[in-house]
């Protein structure tokens, strides 16, 4: 039998052109399309981004916890460009790590465990 994690989320029509309900283990979240005139919600283009940086945060204060690293608080900033002549693609994506309660050697250490991963 597979050791391998299966993660599903599910995705429906929400009633609104343009707006999207996901389901997972029983959260829910409303996702407005990046093209939308005036989301309301979280956009696909922000939700993509914010999971990408959630990930560095979680990733990161856990390391920092295993290695007794004494990391008080972490904050990533993420900007994705998507140029206006192929808006549903990014042409960079800048993430930026605000530490507090480390030293810059190991900012920076815990920031290479991340890329490496």
């Amino acid at each position: 039998m597979s050791q391998d994690k299966v993660e599903t989320v599910t995705s429906s029509s929400s009633g609104t052109i343009g707006r999207a309900v996901s389901v997972a283990r029983g959260a829910r979240l409303v996702l407005d399309s990046s093209s939308r005139p005036q989301p309301d919600a979280l956009t696909n283009s922000e939700a993509f981004l914010a999971g990408v940086s959630s990930c560095g945060v979680t990733l990161i204060e856990a390391h920092a916890r295993e290695t007794g690293i004494p990391l008080e608080h972490l904050e990533v900033a993420i900007e994705g460009t998507r140029p206006a002549a192929d808006p549903a693609r990014f042409s960079g994506v800048t993430m930026t790590f605000a530490m507090r309660g480390v030293s810059q050697l190991q900012a920076e250490a815990l920031v290479a465990t991340y890329r490496s991963r």
